[in-house]
C-alpha cells in the first residue's frame, strides 16, 4: 500500500479524528505541522474537545545521507507508550487512537507548560535534578520489563532497530573510520545480540520535555527488547556532546551525567550493574564518534568542537575505559 501523506491529505486527517470519535461531523479538522523531527510528520489539532497531536512514521528521515527506514515503526512506538504509561504514569504522552492504513497515532498534545530538555542545555540551563529524574524514570521502565517473555515478543523488533539505530550510527562510523571498524562492529553485534529489557532506543534531551509532574518522554519509534546499554549510552552520550558545546558548563553536565546514574543504578537487579557498566562504558565512546561522522551529526557543534569530539571518542575506542567515571573525568579534563 503507497504511503498516505496526511500533510497532504485533510480528508484522511478528517476521517482519523472522526472514526475515533475526537471530532464531530460538522467539525473542521485544520492540521498545523510542528517543527523539529526529522523521522515522523508531526501536526497539531486544535478541536472542541481540546488540543491533539498526530505524529505519522515517514519512509525517509531528513537527514542529508541517504536513510530508509520501515513505516511500520509507528506500532513499535503506540506499544511502548501504552506499556511505560502502566510503569511510570504521567512520564510518557497518552495514546488515543490509532489508524493503521496511514502508519499514525493520536496522541494529547502537550502544551506551553512544558519545556523542551534539549533547548534548555543549549541555553545553559542545567539542572542536575533533571538528569536525576530522567535516570530514575528509565531505571524504573528497565527494572519492570527485565526478562519479560512477552514483551520479548512483542518488541522483537530487531530489523528496525538495526535500520534506525545500529547502521545509521555505530556501522556508518564504522565506514568513515576504518581504523576504528572491528572494534565498533564487536559493539554492534553485541548489542543486537543482547536482550535483557524494554529499550526506548531514542533517549535524547530533545525528545524529553519537562513538564509540572518531571520528564516526559516522547519519541520510541525506535523501541525494541535489548540492551539496556543502548538507553543509557545514548543520553549519557547528550552532556558529553554538550559539553564540547559549553565548555565552561562541563563540570556542571558531568554532575549531570553522575546524577543520572546514581538515580539508574539502584534499579538494576537483572544482572551484575558492574557488566552493564561496561558495555555502557564501551558502546558510549561509539555513539560520541557516531554523532559527528554517522548519519545523523549533531547540528551545534562547529568544526573544531566535532574535530575534538571526534578525537576524544576514538581514543577512547582504541582504549576501552573501564568505568564511567573515568570517562566523565577524562572529558572533564579535555573539554573544561
Amino acid at each position: 500500500m503507497p504511503h498516505v501523506d496526511l500533510s497532504h491529505d485533510p480528508a484522511a486527517m478528517r476521517r482519523i479524528f472522526r472514526a475515533l470519535g475526537l471530532a464531530a461531523a460538522d467539525e473542521e479538522v485544520r492540521a498545523v505541522p510542528l517543527t523539529g523531527g526529522v523521522s515522523s510528520g508531526i501536526y497539531r489539532v486544535d478541536l472542541r474537545g481540546g488540543s491533539y497531536c498526530v505524529k505519522q512514521a515517514l519512509p525517509k528521515l531528513k537527514v542529508a545521507k541517504d536513510w530508509m527506514v520501515p513505516v511500520e515503526r509507528v506500532f513499535a512506538e503506540i506499544g511502548y507508550l501504552r506499556t511505560v504509561a502502566a510503569i511510570v504514569p504521567g512520564h510518557v504522552p497518552q495514546v488515543l487512537g490509532e489508524d493503521a492504513g496511514s502508519k499514525s497515532f493520536v496522541m494529547d498534545f502537550l502544551g506551553a507548560e512544558y519545556r523542551n530538555w534539549k533547548a534548555e542545555l543549549l541555553a545553559g540551563r542545567i539542572d542536575v535534578q533533571i538528569a536525576r529524574a530522567t535516570g530514575d524514570i528509565l531505571g524504573r521502565i528497565h527494572a519492570a520489563t527485565a526478562d519479560d517473555p512477552c514483551l520479548a515478543a512483542q518488541f522483537a523488533n530487531d530489523a528496525n532497530f538495526h535500520a534506525l539505530r545500529l547502521e545509521p550510527y555505530l556501522v556508518e562510523a564504522a565506514r568513515e573510520h576504518p581504523d576504528v571498524a572491528e572494534q565498533l562492529l564487536r559493539i554492534v553485534d553485541r548489542t543486537a545480540s543482547t536482550r535483557r529489557v524494554l529499550v526506548h532506543g531514542d533517549v535524547s534531551p530533545k525528545n524529553i520535555l519537562l513538564g509540572p509532574a518531571g520528564p516526559v518522554l516522547l519519541d520510541a519509534e525506535c523501541a525494541w527488547f535489548g540492551d539496556p546499554a543502548f538507553d543509557l549510552a545514548f543520553c549519557l552520550n547528550h552532556f558529553l556532546l554538550k559539553a564540547a558545546h559549553l565548555p565552561r558548563r562541563t563540570g556542571d553536565l558531568m554532575d549531570s551525567l553522575r546524577a543520572f546514574l546514581q538515580a539508574y543504578w539502584p534499579h538494576v537487579r537483572w544482572e551484575p550493574a558492574a557488566a552493564l557498566e561496561q558495555r555502557v562504558a564501551t558502546l558510549l565512546p561509539g555513539l560520541t564518534l557516531a554523532r559527528v561522522d554517522g548519519k545523523s551529526p549533531v547540528e551545534y557543534l562547529g568544526e573544531p568542537q566535532r574535530q575534538a569530539v571526534r578525537g576524544a571518542a576514538l581514543a577512547l575506542l582504541r582504549e576501552p575505559p573501564s568505568s564511567l567515571d573515568l570517562i566523565a573525568g577524562r572529558w572533564a579534563r579535555e573539554f573544561a
